[in-house]
């Protein structure tokens, strides 16, 4: 398949938007689900801190990269409740694309660390269904964070996470993923450098001590001059290796 531009969902009159890509003839096919970076009010599905649909394709992959709600237009918690949308419209099209949710992963760099750490921890939480799939589930297998965020009230651009008539402060420690990691929080592999200049590497430290702290399943990969990671070919590589144990052997 080449990269197919798709609306995975519809808010307010707006539609939201993907590309996807899957290999030409096989299946059913493992899953993967990119979400971009750019704290929230930048980026796109098409940069550097989101996926090759066509690089994962050819891995094996129905590979997907969305667009979603950016806080310049949309307030928090759009951005995240678009993501939410995006798994569940996976979910209500397996049969159309012939996927196995069974094997499905999410990715995400910054910003879109942030919110799949948020989906692995806290999954629906309080925040309405918006988009379309409501009857759809939020399931998946496991996630890959990469320079992620993990407490916005310890973050100087969590600033951004500013839901209408919430107390910030509140907002900003619901919507972090260290508040809410539990034994059952779904596999998480966390990847952040000593010299990241956007996210201090202090956060995945926190967040790392508290998932050993609930014994819930990670690996975490500790750089010492990466900088803040873009989705690279190390990161593919890692993120693949993590994948597949995971997933098993891919027929």
């Amino acid at each position: 398949m080449q990269r197919v531009n798709v609306l995975y969902g519809q808010v307010l009159g707006a539609g939201l938007l993907a590309d996807i890509a899957a290999p030409d003839a096989g299946g059913p096919f493992p899953v993967i689900l990119s979400v971009h970076g750019g704290r929230w009010f930048r980026g796109h599905r098409r940069d550097s801190s989101a996926i090759d649909v066509h690089q994962w394709a050819d891995l094996g992959f129905f590979a997907m990269s969305i667009d979603y709600r950016l806080v310049t237009c949309t307030p928090a918690p759009a951005c995240y409740q678009d993501f939410l949308c995006a798994i569940r419209w996976i979910h209500a099209h397996k049969e159309v694309y012939n996927l196995d949710v069974n094997r499905f992963f999410l990715i995400g760099m910054s910003a879109g660390g942030h919110l799949v750490s948020l989906a692995s921890t806290l999954g629906d939480g309080r925040f309405d269904r918006t988009g379309g799939w409501e009857d759809q589930p939020h399931t998946f297998t496991a996630a890959v964070s990469v320079s992620g965020a993990y407490d916005l009230c310890q973050l100087d651009w969590g600033a951004g996470w500013m839901p209408l008539g919430e107390p910030w402060d509140e907002a900003r420690r619901y919507a972090s993923p260290i508040t809410h990691v539990r034994a059952d929080s779904r596999p998480l592999l966390v990847m952040h450098s000593d010299d990241d200049g956007s996210i201090p590497v202090q956060q995945s430290l926190d967040m790392v001590a508290r998932l050993q702290d609930a014994e819930a399943p990670h690996e975490f990969i500790h750089y010492t001059d990466r900088g803040h990671m873009p989705i690279n070919e190390e990161v593919v590589t890692r993120s693949r290796a993590f994948i597949d144990g995971y997933m098993g052997s891919m027929t």
